[in-house]
């Protein structure tokens, strides 16, 4: 009986595991002007952890993880042959930008071009997808429609751009294959070396935090990973979605992840909580909405005040009952070593 309900309770838990979806991301940037960055800049990501970096001053393309070096064993040269393409892309990058800012009808300053590419891989299904969109100087340019093998120009400076590339019949099923067979394989390549690394399961540490007691709540999860996880509010033990701001999912510099949950309006007759959900990871992590446990401005300002205050007063009593001591022991010895009275004197005199 033991066995089937351990049995039992293995396979709720199996249920509640979210399935993995691995990413691998590349984004290239080629710039004009400005000051202290690469002309050409290359970084890779897989499932949001940087993988791989190059730049125009280095010229070769460097792993950021340990494990990144195992694709080596399976393929010698790979680390030359990337480098060799990024050398490649770094010339025919000046050529877009240069046609972007004529396209624009622009001449000197800063700007800027990128491309992010990549593919995903959900470990369950095996379902694999890819994707392509360029942007110039921070805003969509055109985007590769994977299934329609079809490009997207998203400004009209891109239409044609659009026309061009939707002839090259030959380059769209490259992109296709690539999309949908190469970059899936190298990416279960990356997953299967970085596994342990990858594979690993960090909950976050979980915050309250308010700005006033009239601002929103915020709920601030930080060094998290993976970055698939969900958090959010709940009230009287349901989901909320009204008056509930979500933020972005930020990497942290050590490689994990951090976001925010603001609850706009609190009704004091309800029950609160902040509650986090981690891909793989069963258990959720609920935090009880508590305005004793909120960091905020004004405690912190308060506490600071207090602090000051304790800061000052402890030295000036020191002073004072320092001051009392002195002269107590003054009093004393003043009344100690007084002479004595005459009377004391005419008694010796008689008994000479």
């Amino acid at each position: 009986m033991k066995e089937l309900v351990a049995l039992l309770l293995v396979a709720v838990q199996i249920q509640n595991v979210k399935p993995v979806i691995h990413t691998l991301k590349y984004i290239n940037t080629a710039s004009s002007h400005i000051p202290n960055f690469p002309e050409y800049l290359e970084v890779g990501y897989v499932d949001g952890v940087q993988i791989s970096h190059y730049d125009s001053k280095s010229r070769k393309l460097r792993p950021k993880q340990e494990w990144m070096n195992k694709i080596a064993a399976e393929d010698p040269h790979y680390w030359e042959r990337c480098t060799q393409i990024n050398i490649g892309n770094q010339q025919s990058f000046k050529v877009r930008i240069e046609t972007a800012k004529e396209r624009f009808n622009q001449t000197g300053g800063v700007h800027m071009f990128q491309v992010m590419y990549g593919c995903e891989w959900d470990d369950e299904t095996g379902e694999v997808d890819g994707w392509q969109h360029y942007a110039y100087n921070g805003e969509d340019f055109i985007s590769l429609d994977l299934k329609g093998l079809r490009w997207i120009a998203v400004k009209p400076q891109a239409v044609s751009t659009k026309h061009k590339w939707d002839q090259q019949d030959s380059y769209n099923q490259f992109l296709n294959y690539y999309y949908t067979d190469e970059c899936p394989s190298y990416l279960k390549k990356h997953a299967r070396n970085g596994r342990d690394f990858l594979m690993r399961r960090e909950l976050p540490r979980i915050s309250l935090l308010q700005k006033t007691s009239w601002s929103p709540v915020t709920c601030h999860a930080t060094g998290f990973y993976p970055r698939e996880a969900d958090l959010f509010w709940k009230k009287d033990g349901e989901e909320l979605f009204e008056d509930v701001e979500m933020g972005d999912t930020l990497p942290n510099h050590d490689g994990t992840f951090q976001t925010t949950a603001d609850l706009k309006t609190v009704d004091a007759r309800a029950k609160y909580e902040c509650v986090f959900q981690l891909a793989g990871v069963p258990e959720d992590v609920i935090v009880p909405l508590d305005f004793a446990k909120i960091l905020s401005n004004e405690r912190i300002k308060v506490e600071e005040r207090m602090k000051t205050a304790l800061a000052v007063s402890i030295p000036l009593a020191l002073i004072a009952l320092a001051i009392v001591i002195v002269v107590a022991v003054v009093k004393f010895r003043k009344a100690k070593y007084t002479p004595a009275a005459n009377s004391d004197q005419s008694s010796s005199e008689s008994a000479l």
